[in-house]
């Protein structure tokens, strides 16, 4: 178990990652409810919530300036902080587009993607709660393959409804646009699988 002074640390990139699980819980919820004339509501919530994320970082940065020992490696923490910041960061990424494009309609998949995005933070939450016992990494591993078969799902997931689009809509704008959308949620699922790699990188470095 983790010192209480080192346990800063390990909860700091706990509250970052239900940070990114509640900003993916957000964006389902927009789906389900889409409204376009409330858009902008919708975006000032959702950077609410990146804001937080943001705080999160900020911490982390300032006590690692001050930090005269830490648990782990001072640049692996910083990059882990900012590998979980970035999570938050692209689903707000994601509603952005869903205005820059005007989209009016929602199409079911990306209300399923969304929820795929959001079973990848939880996951990713989790394996961050089992981060402090870093020296025994039975558990931490299958967390970290865990997630890295949920973001290979999501994958699939993309090309199936990526390469659909054509047959679906008849408008090359709405197809382009809905491409760049499922793009964008992709990305929210390799921005998990990094910080899944981060850790395991981690790991290894120190036992």
């Amino acid at each position: 178990m983790a010192s209480k002074q080192d346990r800063f640390y390990f909860e700091n990139f706990i509250e970052a990652a239900e940070c990114s699980g509640n900003a993916a819980k957000y964006l389902i919820d927009c789906l389900k409810d889409y409204n376009p004339e409330k858009l902008n509501d919708m975006l000032e919530s959702m950077h609410e919530i990146e804001h937080g994320a943001d705080e999160k970082k900020h911490e982390m940065s300032m006590a690692l300036a001050k930090a005269f020992v830490t648990p782990l490696d001072r640049e692996d923490l910083a990059s882990l902080s900012q590998c979980i910041d970035e999570v938050t960061d692209k689903i707000e990424e994601v509603l952005q587009h869903f205005y820059i494009s005007g989209i009016k309609t929602i199409l079911p998949e990306a209300v399923e993607f969304a929820g795929m995005i959001h079973n990848c933070c939880e996951l990713m939450r989790d394996m961050l709660k089992e981060m402090e016992n870093f020296k025994r990494p039975d558990r931490l591993h299958k967390l970290i393959i865990d997630l890295n078969h949920k973001e290979e799902e999501c994958d699939r997931f993309y090309l199936t409804i990526a390469a659909g689009l054509r047959g679906r809509l008849t408008d090359p704008y709405e197809v382009f646009a809905w491409r760049e959308i499922f793009d964008y949620m992709e990305d929210c699922a390799d921005a998990c699988e990094h910080v899944a790699d981060m850790v395991d990188t981690i790991v290894m470095k120190n036992t």
